[in-house]
């Protein structure tokens, strides 16, 4: 026996997944969402990439702080109280081409009158070969989770972003001095981050460079060959770890034809709303947001994507057979 669709499945969790889960349960939607299953590096971590930060201090509500992890955990359990089944498997297909639509976890296949996007995006390396034969062995891209492995070291952060200065800012914790790589000779950092990260006395900036090669032996990293952009001049940096905070990727690929994206990969949402190419799958959080990749504005969207659902399945409900077809539009 075949199961009846579910009215709505979401894939990914996050901030915006979460909210979209809390929302749709409390419109009785009786929301399914696979979270992930954490077993691939490259995607990340079940509640996205706040699970790899530490002290968040820019949600409201929140005056004294509060961890990712536990903040996180606080939306799943809120999402959870209302009513969301949630499982932390890896979605690895869609059939969006006719409804119900069809997701694939495990090699069964679900199907949902609608489905929310929420799959975040994961951090960008510098593709160099010698970074990966250090991964976990000093180079990392979560300043959070490795830091104190390095204490009492030299590190490195590379980046001029708001994420490069809280990273850097994080392991002055542990570091006796944060360098900071940049390729250009000012930081693209809001102006309060750019100045904690200018005014801290243990983060030294190196400008209009880049990391050429990651050097060091069987205990790990023990150096840096960087180039200057300007004047072509080589020099080594002697560091004990490498932390990487160029920005993001949005995980997409299994939408990839299924879906609009953008150039890098995005997905394309109606300007100020949450609907994407196909009628029925809405997209919310890093995946549709390629400009302020907050956990404000993903919740916002988490918060947008439900309801764009809730009152599109009432006005498929109220439609007549004859004005609801099965095949979607290309």
């Amino acid at each position: 026996m075949t199961a009846e669709p579910r009215r709505v499945i979401i894939v990914g969790s996050g901030p915006a997944g979460y909210t979209a889960a809390l929302y749709a349960a409390r419109a009785e939607l009786e929301p399914l969402l696979f979270s992930g299953s954490g077993m691939d590096p490259d995607i990340g971590l079940p509640g996205g990439q706040l699970m790899l930060t530490t002290d968040v201090e820019n949600y409201p509500g929140f005056p004294d702080g509060v961890t990712g992890y536990e903040m996180m955990d606080l939306f799943r359990r809120q999402a959870e109280r209302f009513g969301t089944e949630i499982h932390q498997l890896d979605v690895t297909a869609v059939d969006f081409s006719s409804r119900p639509f069809a997701v694939t976890v495990g090699g069964k296949t679900h199907r949902a009158e609608t489905v929310i996007i929420a799959t975040g995006a994961r951090a960008r390396w510098l593709g160099l070969p010698s970074e990966k034969e250090f991964l976990n062995r000093g180079v990392s891209a979560c300043a959070t989770c490795d830091g104190a492995l390095y204490r009492g070291k030299e590190m490195a952060v590379v980046g001029g972003g708001d994420t490069a200065m809280e990273e850097a800012l994080f392991l002055t914790r542990f570091a006796t001095t944060v360098h900071v790589i940049h390729r250009r000779d000012a930081l693209r950092a809001s102006k309060i981050m750019a100045k904690r990260a200018l005014d801290n006395p243990k983060i030294r900036f190196v400008w209009d460079s880049v990391v050429e090669e990651v050097l060091g032996d069987q205990e790990g990293v023990n150096e840096l060959r960087l180039s200057n952009l300007k004047t072509g001049a080589k020099s080594r940096l002697p560091v004990g770890a490498l932390f990487i905070a160029i920005g993001h990727v949005p995980n997409t690929e299994i939408f990839a034809g299924k879906l609009d994206l953008d150039p890098r990969g995005y997905i394309l949402v109606t300007p100020g709303a949450t609907t994407t190419s196909v009628e029925g799958v809405f997209a919310s959080g890093d995946v549709m947001d390629p400009t302020y990749r907050q956990a404000v504005t993903a919740a916002g969207t988490g918060c947008m994507a439900a309801i764009a659902c809730e009152r599109w399945l009432a006005e498929q409900e109220s439609a007549t057979p004859a004005e609801t077809a099965q095949e979607v539009p290309a």
